[in-house]
């Protein structure tokens, strides 16, 4: 009898479900998306490093996984909350023909079981379908070889998902059987027959609000966005705590003002069903400005989470091969000048003799002039940048380097040579916001003098370049001028760059591999050159192998829990607006009785309809999307560090997400909230 009662209801009310199981079936496959991902990486033929990014990308994810779940789970209740509230003359009806409140919850609770067993497997299969194609950005993070992968399914991943949604499903079936035990047969009739009072604010105090709020959120903007490099950790957290006040009275202030305004516009107003629909919208923003504060701010940061994840993804490889294009890096570089300053003599004295695994290497030295610095080359233009970049050191001495020795790094590099004239020099730079000033002075024609020798620009901006290895482009300059120039003078580092002997991928790797064991080996017996203890300074070396899996661990790491993390904030976004606006369309069931009686046609109240439930999105979306604007400025200064340019393409990727998530919650809210209008025309 309950059975086939259970299941008669879910047929009948399948089309109310439907935002509940489609929350439940993209929460079940983004969860087990992002926990497959590790068994995904398993199954391609990586190395050891990787393996170990892989490991600890696991931990990060089913770390998060904790909180994501809490996440999920209140969406679970709140939605079976929308549930029951459009049920409660059913449950009233019940009652009255005798049915006690324990076989009503135990009617809740086969339906609820039901529904999570539907939506759990439509969710794993959606999940197992979308991992497949997870699978190709893991494979362009790690750059793997994909000839050992084929289909696969994470038992492990299943296990959790199935572990996690099922303590959900308890807790919500625990909660629904307190709800029915505390039911009163008086509230359920009476349940949608109260109307909600509209509270008409004052006009100029709505006003007054609207202005504060909007020029608190201008200074915060204008902190983060423009003065960022001056925020110290109280500055910030206040820029952030104003943030969040000035959303909160921008909502309960236009909550105030719109119905106002639009009453003041008699011609709109009275226009079809305008004033019905503007009277709706504004009830709802009415009761929802604390939940249009939160859902604005989780919409700010899926933006921006999502927005940095799909830059990271986009440049890191193309970085990798930029600005990492040898094999290893022997390098010294000291506090100051020091005569005897060679890192190849000093390495192979304690037995570490890189030229031993290369036939394509440069051994050469770079130079500093006390006399010409860093700020006595910007001359005025250093404030400018100083206000940027508050820490930077103006006095350091500029970094020069001779033609020759430049020129035949090149080569090592497989980039193109310079040429220069005598009297000439070049400056190289790939750190934009650096480039940008150097490039102004530049144009002025500069000239510069090192060592006694006065030089003049060959061209009038920099040379995109750099002569280490580094995942990020962050070279603030280096002066190549004629050899002559810097033949006889006191280097300050020293460098050995070069590629591995073998040709094949394989090879290389068995090379670094030996390579890094023997530095490990000699950095234990105490690796430490004689001019570093003279003069202090560092003493390193590195392959491009290192340098690579440090760059990709830390950016697969914030590529997915940035796509995990946004992508759950937003499902919670379009969740919790569209059960709202569902439980708001079961109250006013008998509002569009009313007008139907009035005269108003079936088009009439769907443009209505849409116009409320569009508002209704669009309200903490356009919000959201202000909030972001600046959210990015302040946050490209740190994608710049990292190399991170390809701004325009992950917002547009971002923008497609937003599309068919928030904007696939708006349509099924729409429809079912015309279903639920039209049951009891």
């Amino acid at each position: 009898m309950l059975c086939k009662l259970s299941f008669s209801n879910i047929r009948r009310s399948l089309r109310d479900y439907a935002i509940y199981f489609f929350t439940l079936m993209i929460g079940v496959a983004v969860f087990y998306v992002f926990n497959a991902i590790s068994d995904q990486a398993a199954m391609t033929r990586v190395d050891a490093d990787t393996r170990e990014i892989v490991r600890m990308l696991g931990i990060a994810i089913s770390s998060t996984s904790v909180f994501v779940a809490g996440v999920l789970g209140l969406l679970i209740v709140y939605a079976s909350r929308f549930l029951m509230k459009r049920r409660n003359s059913e449950f009233a009806l019940y009652l009255m023909l005798g049915m006690t409140k324990g076989k009503i919850s135990a009617i809740l609770l086969l339906e609820t079981f039901l529904i999570g067993i539907g939506s759990l497997a439509a969710g794993l299969l959606l999940g197992v379908g979308l991992s497949q194609v997870m699978s190709a950005l893991v494979v362009s993070l790690f750059e793997a070889d994909m000839s050992a992968y084929h289909f696969m399914v994470s038992g492990g991943a299943i296990l959790k998902t199935i572990i996690y949604f099922a303590v959900m499903y308890i807790v919500v079936m625990l909660l629904n059987s307190v709800v029915v035990s505390r039911f009163k047969l008086i509230d359920l009739m009476q349940s949608g027959k109260k109307s909600e009072q509209i509270k008409l604010k004052n006009p100029w105090v709505c006003v007054i609000v609207f202005v504060l709020a909007a020029v608190m959120l201008g200074i915060a903007y204008y902190m983060v966005g423009w003065r960022f490099t001056h925020l110290s950790g109280r500055k910030f957290t206040l820029c952030i705590a104003a943030g969040l006040v000035s959303t909160f009275l921008i909502f309960w202030s236009v909550s105030g003002m719109l119905l106002r305004v639009i009453m003041s516009m008699k011609k709109v107003y009275f226009k079809g069903l305008n004033s019905f629909t503007f009277r709706q919208i504004s009830s709802k923003v009415n009761t929802m400005v604390f939940s249009m504060t939160v859902i604005c701010i989780m919409l700010f940061v899926t933006i921006c989470a999502l927005s940095a994840a799909f830059s990271l993804r986009n440049s890191m490889n193309r970085n990798l091969r930029e600005n990492c294009p040898a094999d290893f890096e022997l390098s010294e570089q000291l506090d100051e000048p020091y005569e005897e300053l060679d890192v190849l003599a000093e390495a192979q004295a304690i037995g570490f003799d890189v030229t031993k695994y290369s036939d394509d290497c440069v051994h050469f030295s770079v130079y500093g002039d006390e006399n010409f610095t860093f700020e006595g080359f910007c001359g005025s233009r250093f404030d400018k940048l100083k206000e940027s970049f508050t820490m930077i050191n103006g006095d350091i001495s500029e970094q020069v380097i001779g033609i020759d020795d430049y020129n035949a790094l090149m080569k090592v590099f497989g980039k193109d040579t310079l040429e220069i004239e005598d009297g000439e020099y070049i400056l190289v730079c790939n750190f934009k916001a650096v480039q940008q000033i150097r490039d102004e002075v530049l144009k002025d024609g500069t000239q510069i003098t090192v060592f006694g020798t006065s030089l003049s620009p060959r061209y009038n901006e920099c040379q995109i370049g750099a002569i280490d290895l580094a995942v990020q482009p962050t070279n603030i300059g280096l002066f190549i001028v004629p050899q002559s120039v810097v033949d006889g003078q006191t280097p300050m580092a020293d460098f050995v760059i070069g590629n591995f002997s073998a040709t094949d991928e394989a090879g290389k790797k068995a090379a670094d591999e030996e390579i890094r064991s023997l530095y490990a080996e000699k950095t234990r017996e105490g690796l430490g050159a004689f001019s570093v203890h003279a003069v202090g300074g560092y003493f390193g070396f590195t392959t491009k192998q290192e340098v690579s899996s440090s760059a990709i661990g830390l950016g697969a790491m914030a590529t997915f829990l940035g796509l995990y993390i946004g992508l759950v904030f937003l499902i919670a976004c379009g969740a919790i607006l569209a059960l709202k606006e569902l439980s708001e369309s079961v109250d006013s069931i008998g509002r569009y009785e009313m007008i139907r009686k009035i005269g108003a046609d079936e088009s009439e109240i769907s443009r209505s309809l849409f116009s409320q439930t569009g508002i209704f999105f669009l309200l903490p979306l356009v919000l959201a999307c202000i909030h972001s604007v600046f959210g990015m400025k302040f946050s490209v200064y740190f994608l710049e560090v990292l190399g991170t340019d390809r701004i325009a393409s992950s917002v547009a990727a971002t923008s497609v997400i937003l599309l068919l998530i928030y904007g696939g919650y708006f349509l099924v809210t729409y429809l079912c909230s015309k279903n639920i209008i039209k049951s009891r025309k």
